[in-house]
């Protein structure tokens, strides 16, 4: 079996466990959406940027409410979660043209949860040689693009979101 390491996610996992507040509450809560990398808020999610990413462009949906589990989501929550999960993907489509994209969730601290009582669905876009031996035998990420740039050209197409909520 081979072991795959990630020690850049200490910091983020060790400073999670330092906090008793929710960084998506926290985010849910923020007033300038640009300081919390919150890209959208709709009526039972939010779209933010992970600030520890793996990839340009990795994107974390969280619900609102403050809930450990999609068990206890409403159907509501899930489906907009969904739709919010395509509209991520068309976006980073236009915008960085990636291979490919990991999606998923990992709920419970067991299956790697950084937060566990606060699920959430991340969304990371994949090319291909996105992964090198830095990572492994230097424990550097070469994230080539700032989260700043990143918001940058991702907001525009979520206010598209916004406008055609109000049209």
């Amino acid at each position: 079996m081979k072991h795959l390491w990630t020690p850049w996610r200490y910091k983020y996992l060790s400073s999670a466990q330092e906090k008793s507040d929710c960084i998506f509450c926290l985010a849910h809560q923020c007033i300038e959406k640009k300081e919390c990398y919150v890209l959208y808020k709709s009526t039972h999610n939010l779209v933010l940027l992970n600030l520890f990413p793996y990839t340009n462009g990795h994107l974390m949906i969280a619900p609102l409410q403050h809930i450990a589990t999609p068990l206890e989501a409403t159907q509501e929550q899930l489906n907009e979660m969904t739709f919010l999960m395509k509209q991520s993907i068309l976006f980073m489509k236009e915008i960085y043209s990636p291979g490919g994209f990991n999606v998923g969730m990992n709920i419970g601290k067991c299956a790697g949860a950084g937060f566990s009582d606060h699920f959430h669905l991340h969304i990371l876009p994949r090319w291909h040689g996105d992964t090198n031996f830095m990572a492994t035998l230097s424990e550097t990420r070469l994230i080539p693009e700032e989260l700043d740039i990143t918001y940058e050209k991702l907001l525009p197409k979520y206010n598209t979101l916004i406008e055609n909520k109000h049209n």
